[in-house]
C-alpha cells in the first residue's frame, strides 16, 4: 500500500508541478501581450528618417497643391492676378502643379514607391520650369535651391535607408 501512495504522491507532485508551470507560462504570455511598450530597435532608423521626411514632403505638397488650386479659383491674388488674365503657359503649368502636387501627397504619406515617384516628377517640373521658362512663374533661383535641397535630402535619405536592408 505504501507502493501505490508514493506513486499517487508523484504523479500528484508531477501535475502540481505541470499546472504552476503552465500557469506561469500564460500570466508572462498575458503581460507581454498587455505591455504597450516594444522593444527600440536601432536596426531600421534611416528607414524611418525616410519616412517620417516622405510625411513631411507630402504636408508640403498638399499646401503647394492647395495654393495652386487657390490661384485656380480666385482665393488668392487680384483681379490683375486672376486665373483667366494669365498667359496660357502660366494656366497650364497652375493647373498641372494644382493635381500632380495634391496626387504626390497622397503617395507620399502613404510611403509608396510611385508616390516618390510621382513628386520627384513635380520637383523636377518645378526647377526646370523656374530654369528653362521664367516667363512662367519668373526664374526663381531660391525656389529652384530649395527644389534641389529637397531632392538631395530624399536621395541621401534613401541611400542611407537602402544601405540597412541586408541584400
Amino acid at each position: 500500500m505504501s507502493e501505490i501512495s508514493t506513486r499517487d504522491a508523484a504523479r500528484d507532485g508531477a501535475s502540481a508541478r505541470d499546472a504552476a508551470r503552465d500557469n506561469a507560462r500564460e500570466s508572462a504570455l498575458s503581460v507581454a501581450a498587455i505591455s504597450s511598450e516594444r522593444p527600440e530597435s536601432d536596426d531600421n532608423v534611416w528607414t524611418r528618417r525616410l519616412v517620417l521626411f516622405l510625411r513631411l514632403m507630402a504636408l508640403l505638397s498638399i499646401l503647394k497643391g492647395l495654393y495652386h488650386w487657390a490661384q485656380v479659383t480666385g482665393f488668392v491674388g487680384g483681379e490683375d492676378e486672376a486665373f483667366e488674365n494669365q498667359s496660357m503657359a502660366w494656366q497650364a503649368a497652375t493647373v498641372y502643379f494644382a493635381v500632380i502636387e495634391l496626387v504626390a501627397a497622397v503617395g507620399l504619406w502613404l510611403a509608396t514607391p510611385w508616390g516618390a515617384v510621382v513628386w520627384l516628377t513635380t520637383v523636377v517640373s518645378m526647377a526646370v520650369i523656374e530654369l528653362m521658362f521664367p516667363g512662367i512663374y519668373g526664374g526663381s533661383l531660391v525656389v529652384v535651391g530649395v527644389e534641389v535641397f529637397m531632392l538631395a535630402a530624399y536621395l541621401a535619405l534613401a541611400w542611407m535607408a537602402a544601405r540597412e536592408r541586408p541584400p
